[in-house]
């Protein structure tokens, strides 16, 4: 089966865990402290407002709790957005508002946003979909004007870039995924951006107990080293040596990763454009950078599931994501009509893209798009 998302980890990897296990220190240590100063590098800000964490969802849980958010709050959300976010905030005790999305990008706009905000919006969190950025311009300013706060997830967009700027830093709270369907793999675990040394000093106490003590192996106390305080009731949700070893080797080869998606982007582009019965992803603007996470196609909402079947029975796996947090009936929002986000939903085909893909393999999806069409459409 040809696969949507697939990890590229080779010896390396192997090499670099290795390394940690004969350390005989396989918990958060020096490693994960070079993994996170690296990444402050590739996202170009301050080490001091980044933070290693477990996987991307807990930085958003942690963002509400960061950013107070509970109660009688309200945090607007696209629809099409991965569930976490949702999540997040309705654990918090505050309500998910969920806002449209442009119906060809799959973004929200400043436009979109503006149109669900209350007295009681508290917080913005927007996705970039498929690594594409949102045009962050219009909503910084829309937010800053409104004193809202913006949490950006940035699960999709590792290598992604609007105007220069890495996605991610945008904001109050920036997050980013290193799980097995990414970029850029660990396993599990993410990075969480705040805007403030004291804020990301108040993540790295929540992420670890609360405590404000360190271990004692580290500890400068001569006598009872055993001893701690903690200063807040935090939870344990930090990274490992292991996993940041496979994260430094991860990131010294993200831009042939990314090299090598957009280089897919393209062929798809080329060898589809002929096509009149599907639409391909809008162009990309000069002044953003994708990190190009997801490729899509657009069709008939029929169309679409005949295709997506077709080419299943043919070993090549399709998928579409987000299917809309509006429809889920557990939030509670059935009712609400967003029309670009329920027809990017049925009519939207993610189909595979990752760097392991070989030339053979974009040949025969492509064979198998116009074999469909000559049959089916």
């Amino acid at each position: 089966m040809i696969n949507v998302f697939q990890p590229s980890l080779g010896e390396e990897e192997i090499e670099a865990v290795k390394k940690v296990f004969k350390s005989n220190w396989v918990g958060k240590g020096e490693i994960t402290n070079q993994f996170e100063i690296l990444f402050a590098q590739h996202v170009g800000t301050d080490r001091n407002l980044i933070r290693s964490v477990s996987c991307c969802t807990e930085g958003l849980f942690l963002s509400m709790q960061l950013l107070g958010i509970g109660q009688g709050d309200e945090v607007i959300l696209p629809s099409i957005s991965f569930v976490g976010a949702a999540n997040a905030a309705a654990a918090a005790g505050a309500k998910p508002v969920f806002c449209d999305v442009d119906k060809r990008t799959l973004n929200c706009t400043a436009e979109l946003i503006e149109e669900k905000i209350t007295p009681r919006t508290k917080a913005v969190i927007i996705l970039h979909y498929g690594g594409v950025p949102c045009e962050m311009d219009d909503i910084r300013e829309l937010l800053n004007h409104k004193g809202i706060y913006l949490i950006e997830d940035s699960a999709c967009s590792v290598a992604s870039r609007y105007k220069g700027k890495a996605c991610g830093t945008f904001g109050d709270i920036g997050t980013w995924s290193f799980d097995a369907m990414k970029i850029l793999v660990t396993g599990d675990g993410g990075m969480i951006y705040c805007k403030t040394p004291e804020m990301a000093q108040q993540a790295e106490r929540l992420l670890y107990l609360g405590l404000i003590t360190k271990s004692g192996f580290s500890s400068s106390a001569d006598t009872r080293w055993w001893e701690f305080e903690i200063s807040c009731y935090g939870r344990r949700a930090i990274m490992n040596d292991i996993a940041s070893a496979i994260g430094i080797e991860q990131l010294k080869k993200l831009p042939n990763f990314i090299k090598r998606r957009k280089e897919i982007h393209e062929y798809y582009n080329r060898f589809l454009a002929e096509l009149d019965w599907l639409q391909l992803p809008p162009p990309i603007p000069e002044y953003m950078e994708s990190s190009y996470y997801f490729y899509w196609i657009q069709t008939k909402p029929k169309i679409r599931d005949r295709l997506a079947k077709y080419l299943r029975e043919n070993g090549i796996y399709t998928t579409f994501r987000y299917y809309p947090l509006h429809w889920v009936k557990f939030y509670g929002a059935y009712h609400t009509k967003l029309p670009g986000a329920e027809e990017a939903a049925l009519s939207t085909l993610c189909l595979p893209i990752h760097q392991s893909l070989s030339d053979e393999d974009l040949a025969k999806i492509v064979e198998c798009i116009y074999n469909f069409g000559k049959k089916e459409v």
